[in-house]
């Protein structure tokens, strides 16, 4: 879905737009375009990613490591190609996000970094969380948090649902960072 033109708006689009742009300062890309067809759905999309990335308490590492993850599962080159190096700046290791891109099992994590890995994967793999997961990560992060990393995986299988389905490309040039998955 391309941008709309700025005389094709409606006015409920100007007016998303118009608080969206104020709110972040920058104009509408990537997810936002086609999230504009449903003005009030953009909306609601910024709020939540609004909270996750920039005012959940978890630590930016582990909000970049949950993104990618779900980046690669759902192979989102437009997801991946913004956070990887958003991930790295954050304090992922290097070694940590190429084996993610890699969709293998990254060594030498961290111990929060383990535990967010193992509950995402199984809730992006098997649709539930195990007990001892779920147990370790309530142990070590608290509730709260546990609702914020699995919220994440959430918000960014709604990103990623809306970019595969719109075929949002990269910018011009720009070649896809992830590996597809053989069809």
């Amino acid at each position: 879905m391309p941008p709309i033109p700025a005389d094709k708006l409606s006015d409920a689009q100007k007016k998303a737009t118009a608080e969206f742009v104020e709110g972040r300062g920058y104009d509408l890309r990537g997810p936002w375009v086609p999230l504009l067809r449903s003005p009030d759905m953009l909306l609601a999309a910024k709020r939540m990613s609004d909270y996750l990335r920039f005012k959940s308490p978890l630590p930016e590492r582990l909000k970049e490591m949950m993104i990618l993850i779900t980046a690669r599962e759902w192979t989102q080159q437009y997801v991946w190609n913004s956070h990887y190096p958003l991930a790295l700046k954050a304090g992922l290791k290097r070694e940590i996000a190429d084996a993610i891109a890699d969709s293998r099992r990254p060594a030498g994590m961290a111990e929060d970094e383990e535990i967010a890995f193992d509950l995402s994967t199984e809730i992006l793999r098997l649709k539930r969380v195990s007990d001892p997961t779920y147990e370790r990560a309530a142990a070590k992060f608290g509730e709260a948090a546990v609702i914020d990393l699995i919220s994440i995986v959430g918000y960014y299988n709604l990103l990623a649902i809306v970019l595969n389905t719109t075929r949002t490309p990269l910018a011009a040039g720009r070649p896809e960072p992830l590996k597809r998955y053989p069809n």
